[in-house]
């Protein structure tokens, strides 16, 4: 994944309130292990001006899967093509680390259909841009192509991809006040 050609474009208010450009380049934060990984795009508290500030968050923040209640955040991320060569123990090691990378061993409530099963506390629209995944829920799995939306509401789930390309994906991480 050539991460550096994914870009980002966000935009501000002047104190004209003229419309400009704050923002343009490339990830704010970037967590990748060979083909996969997490890049972050914007970050933002709802309840407390999300709209009005202007600050660029994650370039100082630790990487997080979940936002915090009462934030946004919007990402890019990538699913490798599964390995089978890899036995479960291996996957599972995998999946163990990289969620314990971002903050998010907690998420990982029942991985016993596959070593990337987790759940988070927010409401997520993924959209896969690139590549096709299969959504694994704890009853059943949906296949996925480029331009479909899922709509993920604090569900217990997993990405796979059982391909050979790369699947992209954009998410866009909604926490609600609790």
């Amino acid at each position: 994944m050539d991460w550096k050609s994914l870009r980002r474009v966000i935009t501000d208010n002047s104190l004209e309130g003229r419309s400009r450009v704050l923002i343009d380049g490339e990830a704010a934060k970037l967590i990748a292990v060979e083909e996969a990984g997490l890049a972050e795009i914007w970050s933002a508290d709802l309840a407390d001006g999300g709209l009005r500030d202007v600050s660029d968050h994650l370039a100082e923040s630790d990487l997080k899967l979940e936002p915090e209640p009462g934030a946004v955040k919007v990402r890019w991320f990538t699913v490798a093509p599964e390995d089978p060569s890899k036995s479960l123990e291996e996957r599972e090691a995998a999946a163990a680390f990289g969620f314990g990378a971002i903050g998010a061993a907690h998420c990982r409530v029942d991985a016993s259909r596959h070593p990337m099963m987790h759940k988070t506390e927010s409401m997520d629209v993924i959209i896969l841009i690139k590549g096709e995944v299969e959504l694994l829920l704890d009853d059943g799995e949906v296949s996925l192509k480029p331009g479909d939306v899922v709509i993920q509401r604090a569900t217990n789930h997993a990405w796979v991809n059982h391909g050979q390309e790369t699947a992209l994906l954009v998410a866009v991480l909604i926490h609600d006040q609790q």
